[in-house]
């Protein structure tokens, strides 16, 4: 069953077809407790049938689909055939037709439904028609009858398919602000690494200059005297920090993707990464990416590119960026030292290297894998699959 706005008017129509079924069932078992008869126990017997067989359409209705598409058609059956057999015996049951009239169109297939609705109404005129005799009224009543459940079967169909329409619109409204939310999360956290970038600049990194500078001149105006040695590695030790210091600003302030992805890892080949003696080649076969996959990937990539430079001095990287329906591909290979995966711990999120987890949690974000492949002295690749919106 559908949930939503529609399933009060579902649950409705069911509840006034199962109020209606018991009320002509009442009426056929006080006219087989009034009229008496030698059929009366039979006819109470198949009574009892008839409420034992419909009943057990509550757990036709809870099963499977599939279930539900091969169990329907025969419990519709057995319901029909009892009711036939009860209206033999007592003339009244031929009134149960009209909740059978919903129960065909609702349960049997398209022409199926419609086609054992108008039967079962010939069925009806000819039961009344053989107790009674035909009349006008015994004749129009079922034909009525027939037309109204037609009407509000076609209603109902048609209110079942609106409100599936309604679901996965309503499904993919809710994707798509989420996938909104996350843009604007990615972005705040974007606009708050620019702002912590600017903020190092002109505070730690101006700092560590104006100390480098400050031991320098001191370095240089008495290099001879005691302690000049100290003064020297203070300074170089400043100038290691502030090297750092820039790299984290720049880490942390990356290239515009205002042209793509493929440009923003080109400048960043061209301008960081290029640099005592690495060279660095950048491949990416589509830059029509989200926003926010495409600054997932590049922060990845930076992470990827960060941690061969630091650890597994390379001469060459090659990153490359493929697109495969909803998977984007990102795979960083170094010609480094390269590591031992299983001494390193097979578990990336739970590695040591701070890198590592950043890029495994961030490629999580996107329900996506990212895979380590490494040996002492064959380099590393580290691959990155991400899921597209």
């Amino acid at each position: 069953m559908v949930h939503g706005t529609l399933t009060p008017v579902f649950v409705g129509l069911r509840t006034g077809l199962h109020v209606l079924s018991a009320a002509l069932l009442a009426l056929v078992v006080v006219r087989i407790v009034v009229e008496g008869g030698a059929t009366a126990p039979l006819a109470g017997v198949l009574a009892g049938a008839f409420a034992v067989v419909y009943l057990l359409g509550a757990v036709v209705a809870r099963g499977a689909p599939g279930r539900r598409a091969v169990a329907g058609p025969l419990w519709v059956g057995g319901l029909s055939v009892v009711w036939v057999a009860l209206m033999v015996l007592v003339p009244e049951a031929a009134y149960l037709v009209f909740p059978l009239f919903f129960l065909y169109l609702h349960v049997l297939p398209r022409i199926v439904g419609p086609t054992a609705v108008v039967v079962a109404t010939l069925v009806a005129v000819v039961a009344l028609g053989v107790h009674g005799g035909f009349t006008l009224g015994g004749v129009v009543g079922p034909l009525v009858g027939a037309g109204v459940a037609l009407l509000i079967g076609l209603g109902y169909r048609a209110l079942a398919r609106e409100a599936v329409e309604r679901e996965a619109l309503l499904a993919e409204l809710i994707a798509t602000r989420d996938r909104l939310a996350a843009t604007e999360r990615e972005q705040g956290v974007l606009a708050e690494r620019a702002r912590l970038a600017r903020e190092i600049h002109d505070t730690v990194a101006q700092g560590l200059s104006s100390i480098q500078m400050l031991l320098h001149a001191a370095e240089r105006a008495d290099g001879d005297r005691p302690g000049t040695e100290h003064i020297r590695l203070a300074r170089e030790t400043a100038a290691d920090g502030l090297a750092d210091t820039r790299r984290f600003i720049r880490e942390l302030a990356p290239p515009t993707l205002d042209q793509g992805l493929g440009a923003a890892l080109r400048r960043l080949a061209d301008q960081q990464w290029t640099r005592d003696g690495l060279a660095v080649s950048v491949a990416v076969s589509d830059d029509g990416l989200p926003m926010d996959v495409e600054t997932a990937l590049l922060r990845i990539a930076q992470g990827a590119v960060a941690n061969a430079v630091q650890h597994a001095a390379p001469s060459q990287v090659d990153v490359t960026v493929t697109v495969d329906g909803r998977e984007a591909r990102l795979t960083v290979v170094d010609d480094g030292v390269g590591f031992d995966p299983v001494t390193s711990g097979d578990d990336v999120a739970a590695s040591d290297s701070f890198g590592l987890r950043a890029m495994a949690e961030r490629v999580e974000q996107f329900g996506g894998r990212l895979d380590v492949d490494s040996a002492p002295g064959r380099g590393t690749t580290v691959t990155a699959v991400l899921e597209v919106p």
